[in-house]
């Protein structure tokens, strides 16, 4: 690698607002009052507050430097598995702020809100299209959100029927969110082992699948990146004994305009918007989980859905079978604009975007089998999966490895995840991603590997161009320090 894209120097330490300020100074300049000063009751106040003095600059300069500690997805690279961290267009955040859309109050009349209205109706219109399905709901406000409504169809749909049903297949390549989903609607989950080239196989399902069962999860492409090559196998199986098909979308960015949801058997499906279509995903910020289903669910959905009864766009919630409301209004609205702006913006380059997310993480992989132990040597889709195998010799962990890219200016991938794989490195470089971009980032993995075999120490210690060391991330959690207290160098 010739250079390093992290920097140690203009680093600046930042004190507390308390710290900072002094008495007197002030950021602003109010009027004198013209009202005369009344006396408070003294019960009413409580204890004195005491909010720190300072000016304008102190107060800009201080958020300025905090935000300069911050890595973002306009920084640097984010390969981080699962995820979808990718860049997304400045024009979908443009689209969303526009104040005739922003300020809409959700508490207006149909007939005062068709402009909103219509940019709905047609977003679950392009989304069924997208994915295959004929029904959507835009409700739920993330994945695991989609996956609990998606669950709650399920069971309305077996109670409809007068089904009793307790159990659902989850294989080991589904994400971790799946099996609490499921539990929250009352079912068992019966974990299916995925095959030594990380696919699921029908006959595994045969073996588990009976009339007590639900339905199965399916995560497809699954978390080791990889499509599972027998889903209409495995679909016609759950079918037969009745039972439906949940299919996982969160990895839908390695398959827009590729796969046909409804083809595969899949009854269900639910969408990431702040992982496919362009919502900056990750921080706490909000998502948004649409669920799209066959038309033989299409009853079950949450309301109220906009319909277009020939001459207006309209809220329905008159359908009995509907599993109710599952959020406040209708979702996260600003993340459902950015998603509509995007689809519009991208058409049928939807698809070019998932060829070359497919690309950019194959090329990663043959670029860095050799240094690192590859468990699953295959054509992958978004994302691929090794493990630290080949560095345990030198008493180097993946931790360490993604401890040590940090100095390198990039940000780690996912870590130890999927739990299927020993030591997981999950990378997904996204299609937004240049091949320079891309070459730097293999650069650095490839010089860690060799530093692991020649300078283990290095990584033992990593990182050390960072403003704080190596964290005791274990203790932070069980005994997490909120009241403002700051690591020093070393600690």
């Amino acid at each position: 690698m010739n250079h390093s894209i992290a920097t140690s120097g203009l680093i600046l330490d930042e004190p507390l607002l308390w710290e900072k300020g002094k008495k007197g100074r002030r950021g602003m300049s109010i009027p004198s009052s013209d009202v005369p000063a009344a006396a408070l009751d003294p019960n009413l106040l409580g204890e004195a507050v005491d909010f720190p003095d300072l000016s304008e600059i102190d107060v800009v300069r201080h958020y300025t430097r905090l935000s300069q500690w911050n890595f973002g997805v306009d920084t640097g690279m984010y390969p981080l598995g699962s995820c979808t961290m990718k860049y997304n267009p400045k024009t979908n955040e443009q689209q969303a702020a526009n104040p005739a859309i922003a300020a809409a109050h959700p508490m207006l009349a149909d007939e005062q809100s068709q402009g909103v209205l219509r940019l709905l109706f047609e977003l679950q219109q392009l989304l069924a299209l997208i994915t295959g399905l004929d029904a959507v709901s835009l409700q739920p406000a993330a994945g695991a959100h989609g996956e609990l409504t998606g669950m709650l169809i399920f069971n309305a749909y077996h109670d409809s029927r007068g089904s009793k049903r307790t159990k659902i297949l989850i294989p080991d390549t589904a994400h971790g969110t799946n099996p609490a989903s499921a539990a929250l609607c009352g079912y068992r989950s019966i974990p299916v082992k995925s095959d030594e080239h990380g696919m699921l196989r029908a006959e595994s399902v045969a073996a588990l699948m009976d009339e007590e069962t639900a339905g199965i999860m399916l995560t497809n492409p699954n978390t080791l990146g990889l499509f599972e090559q027998e889903v209409r196998e495995i679909a016609a199986i759950v079918h037969a004994k009745g039972g439906l098909v949940y299919g996982d979308g969160a990895n839908m960015n390695a398959a827009l305009g590729i796969m046909d949801a409804k083809r595969c058997g899949v009854d269900v499906l639910h969408l990431n918007l702040h992982k496919t279509f362009s919502t900056p995903h990750g921080g706490g910020g909000p998502g948004a989980g649409p669920v799209c289903v066959t038309s033989e669910l299409e009853p079950f959905l949450p309301v109220p859905r906009v319909i277009h009864d020939g001459e207006c766009f309209r809220l329905e919630e008159e359908q009995p079978l509907s599993v109710g409301r599952v959020h406040a209004f209708h979702g996260n609205f600003g993340v459902l604009v950015r998603a509509y702006s995007y689809i519009l913006s991208m058409g049928r380059e939807l698809k070019r975007a998932s060829q070359l997310a497919v690309l950019n993480a194959n090329y990663i992989k043959e670029r860095l089998k050799g240094d690192f132990h590859l468990p699953y040597d295959q054509p992958c889709m978004h994302e691929c999966v090794f493990s630290d195998k080949l560095q345990q010799e030198y008493k180097v962990s993946t931790l360490d490895m993604a401890k040590r890219l940090i100095d390198c200016g990039f940000h780690p991938p996912t870590i130890y995840f999927p739990l299927v794989v020993h030591g997981a490195l999950m990378i997904e470089p996204t299609e937004t991603e240049c091949k320079e971009e891309i070459d730097q980032f293999i650069a650095a993995l490839k010089h860690i590997a060799q530093e692991a075999r020649e300078q283990p120490e290095l990584l033992r210690a990593a990182p050390q161009r960072t403003k704080v060391r190596r964290l005791d991330e274990v203790q932070a959690a069980r005994c997490p320090c909120l009241i403002g207290a700051v690591a020093q160098p070393g600690e």
